[in-house]
């Protein structure tokens, strides 16, 4: 089987680290397969992988975009050089390319859906959700099934993987400590840390108007923000604003997130919006305790008081106290993290995600021949 990745770019987040997962472990059992976006950080991680990368003109939010239709010429060429059997689209903007060139060449195609969306003109107009669509979460399932009326026996819910066993390998406390002066955080007594894209729809600024009411509880505590975005100003801003900025790390995005969970006591998403979560999920693998805003996705992932401790959405006040109940209580986090690390590995594995990504992609294939 000959399978193409498509995408808008990849970045660092959560589509690109779906993608290049899922072409390490689709390589890994012997299909061939190819990835075509507008490239980005993650372009030396798939090479290492040995998949080849078509680099398109396609880095454009607009389904209506210019773009999206001239990149169909260079697709066509792709798909038909390489005898690809089925393309796998995950963004809206590339699901519309995909359904463009479908058409054409009689190639199937399949979409995945990484969050919510709004019903714009555009995703109204060039609705283009495949021949299935995959839905990373029972949330996102919902959201296709009531907001864009996709039928049921169209959506397949396959969670997002992570390489669970990579992440379950603890670090020596040598290496912990090494990993906090390189983040600049070894007089820290506590660290909590998140993960994720500085924008509004990640809530970063609601962990930082949580931090002096945790700071009253745990003065000496460090708080490690990882990411890179449009928010970065304006956070940068409210910490100083709030007089927090000893205890605030801004630290660039990585590729492998694993050395920077493992120095967090404490890993919070304040997400507003949430198709699932990748990084809260690789915490999870990681043995870190979780705290996180109840809201879409999330709830498929923690269970209240077993595999972490919820708050409201926005409530910065509830996030404070929830992780300071997790520093203040050495078995729940103890339970937190066994918990945490047996539900990553059951539900939210690679592997099992890329088996039954497989069997989708066979159902799909069969089914136009």
């Amino acid at each position: 089987m000959r399978i193409l990745q498509l995408t808008t770019h990849l970045n660092i987040g959560g589509i690109g680290i779906y993608v290049a997962n899922l072409a390490k472990a689709l390589k890994s059992r012997n299909y061939t397969v190819f990835v075509a976006s507008s490239g980005g950080n993650l372009e030396d991680r798939i090479a290492g992988y040995d998949v080849p990368h078509f680099k398109l003109d396609i880095n454009t939010k607009s389904e209506l975009s210019p773009k999206v239709f001239k990149s169909f010429i260079a697709l066509k060429k792709i798909i038909k050089d390489e005898k690809i059997d089925l393309i796998h689209a995950h963004t809206r903007v590339t699901a519309v390319s995909a359904a463009m060139v479908s058409h054409a060449t009689g190639v199937p195609y399949v979409t995945t859906c990484h969050g919510f969306f709004k019903r714009r003109l555009g995703r109204l107009l060039c609705g283009s959700w495949g021949d299935k669509v995959v839905a990373i979460s029972e949330a996102v399932k919902q959201h296709l099934r009531d907001d864009f009326r996709i039928p049921e026996e169209k959506i397949a819910l396959i969670y997002t993987g992570v390489e669970t066993d990579r992440f379950s390998k603890d670090l020596t406390e040598e290496e912990k400590a090494e990993i906090r002066r390189k983040f600049g955080l070894e007089n820290a007594a506590v660290i909590i840390g998140t993960i994720g894209r500085l924008s509004p729809v990640k809530g970063q600024e609601i962990l930082l108007r949580a931090v002096n009411s945790i700071l009253k509880g745990f003065p000496e505590a460090g708080i490690l923000l990882i990411g890179d975005g449009p928010d970065e100003q304006h956070l940068k801003e409210l910490v100083s604003e709030l007089g927090i900025g000893k205890n605030v790390v801004f630290a660039k995005s990585v590729n492998d997130t694993k050395e920077a969970l493992s120095i967090m006591d404490v890993f919070v998403l304040p997400s507003i919006k949430e198709g699932l979560g990748l990084s809260l999920i690789e915490a999870m693998a990681c043995g870190r305790p979780c705290v996180a805003s109840r809201i879409g996705g999330i709830e498929n992932v923690i269970e209240e008081g077993k595999t972490g401790l919820f708050f409201t959405p926005g409530d910065a006040e509830g996030l404070a106290a929830a992780a300071k109940r997790i520093l203040s209580d050495r078995l729940l986090r103890d339970i937190l993290s066994k918990n945490g690390r047996e539900k990553a590995s059951r539900y939210f594995d690679i592997g099992k995600m890329t088996t039954k990504m497989e069997m989708l992609y066979k159902e799909v294939i069969y089914a136009k021949k």
